[in-house]
Formats: C-alpha cells, structure tokens, sequence
C-alpha cells in the first residue's frame, strides 16, 4: 500500500487534472511504472525474457515503452505518456518528469553505455528526443520536440534542432 500511497501523491503535485485519488490508478504513468519497477526487478535478476515479457505487456497497455535494463529513481512521472521509449542503458535521476512522446534513445548499437543520463529535477517536454550516451544537468529543462544530441549543463533550458540554451 506505501507504494501505491507514494505513487498518488506524486501525481496529485505532478498533474493537477486528477480529481479522485482512485483515478491515479487510471494513469498510463503509474501502470508502466510500476511494471517497469517489477520488471527491472526481474532483470536484475537476470530473468532477461521474463522481464521483457512483463515490459512487452506494459507497452501494449499503455503506449509506453522501458527497457527493464534502464536506471529509474524516485519519483520519476511521465504526463499522459504515449510514444515514451526509454532505452536500456538509459538512467533516470530522482524528480524527473517526461511528457509523452519523449525518446531517450541511443544512436549506436554497440555494447556498452548508449542512452542518456538524466540527473535529478529534470523536465523533458513533449515529443522530445534525448540521444545517445548524453548527460542532461540537474535542474534542466528541455523544450518540446527539441533534438539533443550533447551535454546539457545543470539549471538550463534547451530548445531547438539542434537543441541550443535559450536566452
């Protein structure tokens, strides 16, 4: 129950669109989270097919994609949701938010670190798309549909194609 209890908070500071506390259990975040929190759990485990499995599932329910390999801390929230691709070497610090349609995606196929490192009180707006063995700055902001390809230091925004700081 603390689980669940943690998650609803969450979502009541995240969106303020929830009316009843028994919607959150209705959000497409709170189920793909708490598959994926199973599923990591597996795959730590190293029952690699059964976590896919479970992964496999989530996504067909809610439109959301994470590799059970990737990293998540605490209180991570996707808003609505669908299209979110998260990949296997991906880490997510504490206080993350995505909004849907955010890839966090690599741009190679070899072994070894691929994804991005997203560090604490990061917010990545709507249809974003975060590349490669990248850090992303604590405190930042990306701005929607933004391609980033680079590091992004701590406490700024970025928006664009490329994305560059925004003055």
């Amino acid at each position: 129950m603390g689980y669940i209890k943690s998650q609803l908070d969450l979502i009541k500071r995240k969106d303020p669109a929830i009316k009843k506390n028994i919607e959150v259990l209705l959000y497409p975040s709170f189920k793909a989270v708490t598959y994926y929190r199973i599923a990591h759990y597996l795959y730590m485990k190293k029952h690699f097919f059964l976590a896919r499995c479970l992964s496999e599932k989530a996504k067909k329910r809610t439109g959301i994609e994470i590799h059970p390999g990737a990293v998540i801390g605490k209180d991570f929230f996707i808003d609505h949701g669908t299209g979110v691709v998260i990949g296997e070497t991906t880490i997510i610090g504490d206080n993350v938010m995505l909004y849907h349609g955010v890839t966090l995606g690599g741009i190679t196929n070899n072994k070894g670190k691929r994804h991005p490192t997203i560090e604490d009180n990061v917010v990545i707006g709507c249809g974003a798309k975060v590349l490669g063995d990248i850090t992303i700055g604590k405190n930042s902001k990306i701005g929607a549909n933004s391609v980033v390809l680079k590091d992004v230091k701590e406490n700024v925004t970025v928006t664009g194609i490329p994305a560059k700081i925004k003055k």
